[in-house]
């Protein structure tokens, strides 16, 4: 496994926060930033991280929660799950988190093509990565529960995406408006889990549609750059 480390950044509005980084091993294919789920930057978070460097990328993973709760990773459940929610949907702006994962694009951007990768709260942001941000070559959303919502904004640039058929908080009525833009930059894929089904940590991990999504992902990047 890669050797990250923790280090910090200095961000947009003068604050420096938590970065995980990565170097690649072997040839540079690009950069990755990997952006979250609302459990912070967690050892799951930051084993994708040095899995994404495995395959070549240099990868930046934001704790986007830093301003209002340092060095926070909770746990799926109880008392940590009702903070990570009170962090994501009261305390953090979203706005915040866009803006961070954009100055993590911008460091990465002078070294070659730069893709974006989210989990849950991340996979939202993977899809705002490709409809609003710049420097983007191409991005992976996992199961966003605001990206139904977002169906206005067409992808600048190429964008997969990734959901639970059994996702009790996505409706595929949902996701089926989103397919049915069919978009060129933008490619849809329904697996046989519920939410958050990459995380081996969590209930619904479901491990062939885990595999088969990365595979995915990392055939994505290849296909526009990476």
């Amino acid at each position: 496994m890669a050797d990250g480390t923790m280090t910090r950044m200095m961000m947009a509005d003068g604050v420096e926060v938590a970065v995980y980084h990565v170097a690649p091993s072997g040839a540079r294919r690009g950069g990755l930033v990997l952006v979250q789920e609302i459990f912070g930057v967690t050892d799951h978070i930051r084993d994708l991280c040095d899995e994404y460097a495995q395959d070549g990328y240099e990868v930046l993973s934001p704790a986007l929660f830093d301003r209002e709760h340092p060095g926070f990773e909770a746990d799926y459940t109880g008392e940590d799950f009702a903070r990570a929610v009170q962090l994501a949907r009261e305390l953090h702006p979203f706005d915040q988190s866009l803006a961070d994962v954009q100055t993590c694009i911008d460091a990465l951007s002078p070294k070659g093509p730069v893709f974006v990768v989210g989990y849950c709260y991340g996979g939202s942001i993977a899809w705002f990565a490709a409809t609003r941000m710049h420097g983007v070559t191409a991005a992976s959303g996992y199961y966003g529960s605001l990206i139904p919502g977002a169906v206005a904004e067409e992808p600048k640039v190429p964008v997969v995406l990734h959901f639970g058929r059994f996702d009790s908080g996505i409706p595929m009525e949902g996701v089926d408006k989103l397919t049915a833009r069919d978009w060129p930059n933008a490619t849809v894929h329904v697996y046989e889990a519920g939410h958050g089904f990459n995380s081996d940590r969590r209930k619904d991990y479901h491990e062939p549609s885990a595999d088969l999504a990365r595979e995915r992902t990392l055939e994505w990047f290849e296909a526009h750059g990476g």
